[in-house]
């Protein structure tokens, strides 16, 4: 069908590049308010949540008002393999909570019950995680659930699909979206993951495009990929080798991406997130070398 309505994008920007949440020594030297500077004197006008944000809320408020940013929305993760559904909701409503007192409208699931995207000492590639049956009835019956939850609160809830887990293909992805109430369960693209993962990225992007709220810009260096595939390596060391980069700066094309999106009637954000080691890709750096390659490539 034709899109008669154009997308109205917001363009954001991650904190792990400064600071690591899952390896605090990455970037243990950079402060927060280093952090939101930085993003904004590289002209971005949003942000996900990092762990060294303050959980004041007006303290938070504050701090970004005077940098012109706002908070796009954050990451949650969920155990609905291995812990009780009521102690996950829980958990959910306080993280949704926080988020909506910030102004965001969007909150980032990733199932972490069986994830091996932190365990060190397992290969992201070999040891990537098979839902079972029973498994992924749990998890499906779980983010309707929360996606329900969500909703009600005034939130839209995107699953994000993600190296290591249970969802990582576009078979994986295909049957969360299909066994899922789109009222309540969106999509959060990430390129870099699908790309790392070896799917389609834009097949993918087209096919969900409807159900798709939130969208993370990761480049992959593909040969560090393979590095990390030869050598068994981590999701934590591939990221230390850096696998992972900034748009413009690795191997994927954005420019399809880009156009299809400005076509669409997406209503969300671009969210450059690049997790890299900030003493080996300095985080201003690369900040700067994305937003120019998104005014330049999607014009926004």
């Amino acid at each position: 069908k034709e899109v008669c309505s154009m997308a109205t994008i917001k363009l954001g920007i991650a904190p792990i590049a400064w600071t690591n949440d899952d390896m605090p020594d990455l970037g243990k030297e950079n402060t927060f308010e280093q952090c939101v500077s930085e993003m904004a004197l590289a002209g971005f006008t949003g942000c996900e949540v990092g762990g060294r944000y303050p959980r004041d809320t007006a303290v938070l408020k504050k701090a970004l008002a005077l940098r012109g940013m706002e908070i796009a929305s954050a990451w949650f993760s969920s155990f609905l393999l291995t812990q009780p559904y009521e102690q996950v909701e829980k958990d959910f409503i306080a993280h949704c909570s926080f988020l909506k007192t910030m102004g965001a409208r969007f909150c980032n699931v990733a199932e972490q019950g069986n994830s091996v995207q932190g365990k060190l000492d397992v290969p992201v590639f070999d040891g990537k995680p098979e839902n079972t049956a029973e498994q992924w009835k749990l998890l499906m019956e779980g983010l309707d659930k929360l996606g329900k939850v969500a909703k009600d609160m005034g939130m839209t809830m995107t699953y994000h699909h993600h190296m290591g887990t249970g969802v990582q293909t576009e078979a994986e992805i295909d049957r969360l979206m299909e066994n899922t109430n789109p009222d309540y369960v969106w999509l959060l693209s990430d390129t870099g993951h699908l790309v790392c993962s070896g799917e389609d990225y834009l097949g993918i992007l087209k096919k969900y495009m409807s159900r798709i709220r939130h969208i993370h810009l990761k480049d992959v260096r593909l040969d560090v990929r393979q590095r990390v595939i030869d050598e068994k390596m981590s999701f934590l060391d591939g990221v230390r080798a850096g696998m992972f980069t900034v748009p413009g700066d690795g191997d994927v094309d954005f420019a399809p991406i880009f156009d299809y999106v400005n076509k669409s009637d997406f209503d969300g954000w671009y969210i450059v997130e690049a997790e890299q080691d900030p003493a080996k890709a300095n985080p201003l750096e690369y900040a700067q070398k994305a937003r120019k390659y998104i005014r330049e490539k999607a014009g926004l």
